[in-house]
């Protein structure tokens, strides 16, 4: 068995080293990358609401990250990409009187989406 094993790997390294030979390059479409600013605004609904930046080469604000400013009630930002905190067991946060594990990333940090609305 263990002849079969190597005979399988060495023609699996054979048919690999075929198709790695360089061939003409067939003409490849060109990318279109969408180039609109993000212009999605969302309102604070929290009387005060923290911005916080994820410690270190963490992805995700926790609720003890350090804080950079505030936001109050009534505040406009802009937002168009979230943050996904996973959790083993819970939710990530419980802020503005709702869990969540979702964070919104703004100017400056990421801030808890339960404590915005879509404006």
């Amino acid at each position: 068995m263990k002849t079969m094993l190597t005979a399988a790997a060495v023609a699996a390294l054979a048919l690999m080293s075929v198709t790695a030979v360089p061939t003409a390059a067939a003409p490849s479409q060109p990318t279109v990358v969408d180039a609109t600013p993000c212009t999605t605004k969302w309102k604070v609904t929290g009387k005060k609401v923290a911005v916080r930046m994820p410690k270190g080469d963490a992805p995700v604000a926790s609720s003890n990250s350090p804080v950079v400013r505030y936001l109050h009630r009534g505040d406009v930002v802009t937002s168009c990409v979230e943050a996904i905190a996973r959790t083993q067991s819970g939710p990530a946060y419980r802020k503005c009187g709702r869990d969540g594990h979702v964070w919104r990333i703004v100017r400056g940090g990421q801030v808890p989406a339960t404590c915005l609305n879509r404006a």
